[in-house]
């Protein structure tokens, strides 16, 4: 039987309106995946959260020990749920994150978070190599406009380009009302 964990990637403070970093549709994401753990807690699925901090102190943001690198309170994690810090983009590397999920005996992962096209994009991929059936709940994540040989590329391009390219061949993805129904 399936065994799945939903994974919380970088959902923290600087990503948010007044933080350094504010991704385009960061508040509607967070709020679908708070839906999506709180369907996840009541299935009594394993949650995960991931937290960057960044151990530069000049970093543009997640500096460690800042306001801006801990979790949003919409996404706080629930006592016993685990957090990962991590300092890289991919969540599996240098983190016991594949532990956690190896220990707990989980098959399949659920993605939620930011950024679409780094961290989310990193930890799906990752994911997928190790062996995990993968989803990615495209509505909770975001990101922000990009710039490539001086055009700016808008966020909703972005996270378009890269939920497509996940979704070629790495993941499964559908919005949180459908893993909300499915959970319970």
């Amino acid at each position: 039987m399936a065994k799945t964990a939903v994974i919380v990637v970088d959902l923290q403070n600087d990503y948010f309106p007044g933080g350094k970093w504010p991704l385009v549709g960061i508040d509607e994401a967070a709020d679908n995946a708070a839906r999506v753990i709180a369907a996840a807690r009541k299935a009594g699925d394993l949650v995960v959260h991931i937290r960057h901090e960044s151990t530069e102190a000049d970093a543009p943001f997640f500096v460690a020990g800042s306001e801006g690198a801990q979790t949003h309170p919409k996404v706080l994690n629930a006592a016993g749920e685990p957090v990962v810090v991590k300092h890289a983009v991919n969540a599996f590397r240098d983190t016991p994150l594949k532990s956690i999920l190896d220990e707990a005996g989980v098959t399949d992962v659920v993605i939620a978070g930011a950024m679409s096209h780094m961290c989310v994009d990193a930890a799906t991929r990752a994911a997928s190599d190790l062996g995990y059936s993968v989803t990615v709940i495209h509505d909770a994540c975001a990101t922000h406009d990009q710039v490539f040989g001086g055009k700016t590329v808008p966020a909703a391009d972005v996270h378009a380009a890269f939920m497509a390219a996940l979704e070629f061949g790495y993941a499964k993805l559908e919005p949180a009302d459908a893993f909300v129904s499915r959970a319970g």
